[in-house]
């Protein structure tokens, strides 16, 4: 798919982290981009700057998400490029000890839930109402209608202790790819999956710095944080590359994550 103002996209969770500099990229290339976020501050000051447009999203909710996209076609018209990057990370143990006595701890399923709610359904309901757009649209070059692009993680093939959640959630994702790309395939719609390993996310850029460092020490190659302007860059690339459908791709630094 060629990138230019002849496409529009949307960008979720796209007011910091991976989403950020996906948007930013794309709208570098002149896409038409709608950002999309639960923080409005950011996502309207991200929108401002590209030269995009915001609209405030919950992906758990069927009416927020349509409300959303609404805002977004009508400023841009339907979108031919999804990049899914909402998502949540949290840590709890299956059964986890008070450090004061040592007495386990029952594990709150509500966080396991909350994973699966928007890391996994959130993205699908991303998904399917923007492939339900997508399909009237007319074809491009080898028939292509449009593309999407989802976020899981390296945790979905080697989550570590605490992330049973979030690595099922993930798993999920990845998992699913690959019976969505067969079901849209008739329509000329392509689905990839990203794997991102450790990137200086907001969330991480919080950690105190020898935990960053900690961390980017168990890279094999470069020995760093990930940048999200790289998780951009291979986005793009799936966007661009019409022959590279119903596939996953590790962006990790060759990072095999150990238990802890």
């Amino acid at each position: 798919m060629k990138l230019d103002n002849t496409i529009a996209a949307v960008v979720t969770g796209a007011a910091s982290g991976l989403g950020e500099a996906t948007a930013r990229a794309l709208a570098a290339r002149g896409v038409r981009v709608a950002v999309l976020d639960r923080d409005a501050d950011k996502g309207a000051r991200v929108a401002e700057e590209i030269g995009g447009v915001f609209a405030e999203v919950d992906v758990t909710s069927d009416d927020k998400v349509d409300a959303a996209l609404a805002r977004a076609r009508e400023a841009h018209g339907q979108e031919r490029i999804l990049v899914n990057c909402a998502g949540v990370a949290n840590a709890v143990k299956t059964v986890g000890r008070d450090k004061t006595t040592g007495e386990p701890k029952a594990y709150p399923i509500h966080q396991f839930e909350l994973a699966i709610q928007i890391n996994l359904i959130g993205t699908f309901r991303m998904i399917a109402k923007s492939a339900f757009g997508m399909v009237g649209l007319d074809p491009l070059e080898d028939g292509e209608r449009g593309v999407i692009i989802n976020t899981a993680s390296v945790a979905a093939q080697d989550g570590q202790i605490g992330q049973a959640a979030y690595a099922a959630s993930k798993a999920g994702v990845l998992g699913m790819a690959l019976p969505i790309a067969r079901d849209l395939m008739g329509e000329g719609i392509r689905v990839n999956t990203i794997l991102p390993g450790v990137f200086k996310t907001p969330m991480v850029a919080m950690m105190p710095q020898n935990v960053q460092d900690a961390l980017a020490a168990q890279v094999p190659f470069p020995k760093r944080l990930g940048q999200p302007e790289e998780y951009a860059r291979l986005a793009l690339f799936m966007a661009e590359s019409p022959y590279l459908n119903g596939e996953y791709v590790r962006l990790d630094g060759g990072i095999r994550m150990a238990p802890r």
